[in-house]
């Protein structure tokens, strides 16, 4: 059993699209005995997402920060409710609880999360398995950036082999089965 961190939108203004995929995901995690690390959230993809694991059985552990308690932002039910202090917090207990990390289509917040441990894989702190779920090519302009960040030379080739990317909820499980290894030796080539 592994505990997947997925980073995920709040937006209930979406596309059901992007629903119905966080709920198959939820699904699947659920499924496969994984446990869910999220962000603590009731609204969008988030309370999607993990109310999908709940129905299945599965166990979830949502991280909230202490002024989103405050006003209610947290999805009730839960298996575990861990409320910190802050963003930083959040995200710190959120990386060192996951086994790999999913990022499912959603605004700043979730690109923020993907991009810092996608950071702090090329930086060795982390080497777990990083996927990005692509529905409707949420994604394709990110990976545009990234194919111009090694174009010019602000990244390595090697770089793009930190992370895979999937089209739907169920390619998720099996991307993480079978990412690349990366350890901490990759460190030596983090500055170009």
């Amino acid at each position: 059993m592994q505990t997947i961190c997925v980073y995920c939108g709040s937006s209930t203004q979406v596309d059901e699209t992007y629903f119905r995929a966080a709920e198959e995901l939820g699904g699947l995690l659920a499924a496969g005995g994984h446990t869910l690390v999220y962000g603590g959230g009731s609204l969008g993809l988030m309370g999607a997402l993990a109310q999908s694991v709940l129905r299945g059985g599965g166990r979830v552990v949502g991280v909230i920060p202490q002024f989103m308690y405050e006003e209610k932002w947290h999805l009730d039910g839960l298996t575990e409710l861990r409320v910190v202090a802050d963003m930083h917090e959040r995200k710190r207990m959120m990386a060192g609880m996951a086994d790999a990390f999913v990022a499912l289509p959603g605004g700043c917040g979730t690109l923020e999360e993907l991009l810092e441990v996608v950071t702090w894989k090329q930086l060795g702190l982390v080497t777990k398995p990083i996927v990005m779920v692509n529905v409707n090519g949420y994604y394709d302009s990110l990976l545009q950036m990234f194919d111009r960040a090694v174009e010019e030379h602000f990244m390595r080739e090697r770089h793009r082999e930190m992370w895979t990317v999937v089209g739907s909820a169920a390619e998720v499980l099996p991307a993480i089965r079978h990412a690349k290894t990366w350890d901490t030796g990759y460190r030596k080539f983090a500055a170009i």
